[in-house]
């Protein structure tokens, strides 16, 4: 993709897989491993400080490199947003950026870009990120403007009209170009209808067309504060010297208004049903199948990395060996498991042409059965083992990798044997395991949810195979369908 539908669908899409975010760099290697078990990797030694207004500081410091990188949530994020203003954490977040403090927008820009430095938000289901990346002679400017951004955001109303207007634009325009961006959250409000976690964090262009400079005001005042504030900060630095003026800094921060929001619990979705969103001029047909899997913290989670990533999850996972490599019915099919607080979903995805739908379904499911059924094989596993165990140090990799880790873990409630447990944990995995835990956690065929975005004339037909269908058009300006009729 390209232009404004390439910038909001890999908005959308990241905003819907961050819900476990990979860790940093700035690991240590493990002790030398003793014959026949893995090398992995730990995180560092942290100190933990809790200031008097409830914010966790995370501080570890790291001096191979002459930088300092943090990792800040704020528990709410999309929770936090009033029904029917889906898309404020995330305009919130974006206009945190655009003038803090004494600078406004141009002027916070220049200091950071004049520094060479990073500063970044995300607003996800659950929290709102603020991160960044500084050179260590430039940390009290550090302090300074994550201070100004999370205390003193301007939310002046010329950047907000334009970032609101902005990005209703976007989402137009994705619509109008390859919609696989959007997928997951037609199939998240489809899925989770009614559930918090069916609502787009991104917003819809409905939603956002409604929303005032005053919701935003009215979201800070009630979201943002010192008791919601997880800050880890990994580099080169003193921890005494950088916890004494973080704590100056943002020691005075008030407690937000509202309670922390609380997702409530979700549950497995029993029978099928499919959503049929028409894109008349389409000529390929975009699916996803799934249902509810697991949350961050379930202790089977290194089981459920292992099977999702033969399932799915690399190049030579079992769906895109079928759908792509032998049959070519498609040049991607992948598998993805969210976890939240709550049991995310687990979900399958792919393409293919119009003509070609229900064939691209049928073996699609075909795949997911007959995993169930047999699990892995010996080879097989090995082959998963090296695969994950060579991936997992590459996301510990940076001092910025490290502190998302850090600040993930604190936010669901987790340590460190999370990391540093984990090549065991995959070492010591079974087969028999591995397929008990498969059963639980992968779709049962009979219970799933189906998206299917395409030529509704040409595949309605299609559709009807797999479950009650319910349609709506790409063209809607929101991501659920409305609402059947009373009768």
């Amino acid at each position: 993709m390209s232009g404004k539908a390439g910038r909001v669908g890999k908005l959308a899409l990241a905003v819907l897989l961050a819900t476990t975010v990979a860790g940093a760099q700035g690991t240590r290697p493990a002790e030398p491993a003793k014959p026949g078990t893995p090398r992995g990797v730990q995180l560092p030694k942290a100190t933990v400080i809790e200031l008097k207004n409830g914010a966790r500081l995370i501080l570890a410091e790291k001096r191979d490199v002459p930088l300092v990188s943090f990792s800040a949530w704020l528990r709410g994020g999309a929770l936090g947003a009033p029904q029917g203003k889906e898309g404020l954490a995330w305009l919130t977040g974006e206009l945190l950026l655009k003038g803090a403090g004494k600078r406004d927008a141009r002027q916070f820009a220049e200091a950071v870009d004049g520094a060479g430095a990073e500063l970044n938000v995300t607003a996800m289901r659950e929290a709102l990120l603020v991160d960044g990346q500084f050179l260590a002679r430039d940390t009290a400017l550090m302090v300074e403007l994550l201070s100004d951004v999370l205390m003193r955001p301007r939310f002046e109303p010329g950047e907000f009209d334009k970032m609101r207007d902005r990005r209703v634009s976007e989402l137009a325009a994705a619509k109008d170009g390859d919609p696989r961006g959007l997928m997951g959250l037609y199939f998240l409000a489809f899925h989770f209808a009614g559930h918090p976690y069916g609502r787009p964090v991104i917003g819809s262009e409905t939603s956002l067309s409604t929303l005032t400079r005053e919701d935003v005001q009215s979201y800070a005042k009630a979201q943002l504060g010192g008791d919601r504030l997880i800050l880890s900060v990994v580099g080169d630095f003193d921890v005494k010297q950088l916890a004494s003026r973080l704590e100056a800094a943002l020691g005075g921060w008030t407690r937000a208004e509202a309670p922390a929001p609380v997702a409530p619990p979700t549950s497995v979705a029993n029978g099928r049903r499919v959503l049929l969103v028409d894109k008349p001029d389409a000529t390929q047909t975009y699916f996803w199948f799934g249902n509810t899997g697991i949350a961050r913290n379930d202790p089977d989670r290194v089981d459920v990395t292992l099977a999702n990533t033969l399932l799915g999850g690399r190049f030579t996972s079992l769906l895109n060996t079928e759908l792509r490599v032998k049959t070519g019915l498609s040049y991607g099919a992948n598998s993805t498991v969210l976890r939240e607080t709550q049991p995310g979903v687990v979900s399958i995805s792919s393409y293919t042409k119009t003509e070609s739908t229900g064939r691209a379904l049928d073996l699609a499911l075909e795949v997911l059965t007959r995993y169930r059924r047999e699990g892995m094989d010996d080879a097989a596993l090995a082959s998963t083992k090296a695969f994950v165990l060579g991936q997992f140090p590459n996301s510990l990799e940076t001092s910025a990798q490290i502190a998302m880790k850090l600040s993930e873990l604190a936010f669901y409630g987790l340590d460190a044997k999370d990391v540093d447990g984990f090549a065991s944990d995959v070492m010591g995995a079974s087969r028999e395991r591995i397929r008990q835990v498969t059963q639980r956690v992968m779709p049962a065929p009979e219970h799933l949810t189906l998206v299917l975005i395409g030529k509704a004339s040409a595949i309605r037909d299609v559709a009807r195979r797999y479950g009650p269908v319910t349609e709506m058009k790409l063209s809607d300006k929101s991501f659920s369908p409305a609402p059947a009729p009373k009768r």
